[in-house]
């Protein structure tokens, strides 16, 4: 991943991989918190991976 302090959309999802929509789902529902420059949407690097750190383990409920 770069160093950049702010992601654009486009950014956001080339380095968490994710898809527009699932983003879009994301900031609607307040878990991804976003700034606007203009009509640029931008999503903080900081806000960026406490999102991802917030989101649910996918190994829940698996035996070992």
């Amino acid at each position: 991943m770069d160093t950049k302090i702010a992601l654009t959309i486009q950014d956001f999802c080339q380095n968490y991989g994710v898809g527009r929509t699932f983003v879009f789902k994301e900031i609607k529902a307040g878990r991804l918190p976003i700034k606007k420059a203009g009509q640029r949407t931008l999503i903080l690097r900081s806000d960026a991976d406490l999102w991802l750190s917030a989101l649910p383990d996918g190994n829940r409920g698996v035996a070992a």
